[in-house]
């Protein structure tokens, strides 16, 4: 199972005069991750380093920084997390005062951890698109199986042969999905993977 966050989150530390503002919230992809970063970039703050991991994919930026300083901390406060689905983009205004590269490190990486550590979090649930066919004698079984396996109706259309469901469901309960229609029509409903 893989957890993302259930909102945005805000977390705040100054070090040594200097501000760091962090922003997390969940992503589904590099665009939404995009947008995201842009929304919440201060233009006139001194940096606006961010990363992001989205399953296996992720990027990370340091901003003018020093290179490893910023997003690779950010990164690693996300995956140190067990977080999937998830941007942080920490903004820090110069307060005079160098922090050095390890200070730059744990002042980066412990604003996201602490943004991320007190945002709520939500289960992911991977999803499949089925594409259901059957006679018209058995659209009552498809229509009883949905509740039973939380699958959601997308379509319906009709033709000479029946009905056609477009449908999206849990993608472990797939199989039985697939068992129970086999069952319970005798194997007359046809089902596909969408794609």
């Amino acid at each position: 199972m893989r957890t993302t966050l259930a909102a945005a989150a805000v977390h705040e530390i100054a070090v040594r005069h200097s501000r760091f503002l962090a922003h997390a919230a969940p992503v589904e992809s590099a665009d939404d991750a995009a947008a995201f970063m842009a929304a919440v970039s201060v233009a006139d703050a001194t940096h606006n380093c961010w990363a992001w991991r989205i399953g296996p994919g992720y990027r990370s930026s340091d901003d003018g920084e020093p290179a490893g300083t910023a997003g690779r901390p950010i990164l690693a406060a996300i995956d140190g997390q067990g977080l999937d689905g998830v941007a942080v983009v920490v903004t820090r205004w110069y307060g005079g005062i160098k922090l050095g590269a390890g200070g730059l490190v744990r002042a980066y990486g412990g604003a996201a951890a602490e943004c991320l550590r007190t945002a709520p979090r939500r289960d992911v649930i991977d999803m499949a698109e089925l594409r259901v066919a059957c006679g018209f004698a058995d659209c009552g079984e498809v229509h009883a199986a949905l509740p039973a396996f939380a699958a959601e109706k997308l379509s319906e259309t009709f033709d000479a042969d029946g009905a056609h469901f477009q449908v999206r469901l849990p993608a472990d309960a797939v199989e039985g999905f697939r068992a129970r229609l086999r069952d319970a029509t005798r194997d007359r409903v046809r089902i596909g993977d969408n794609g």
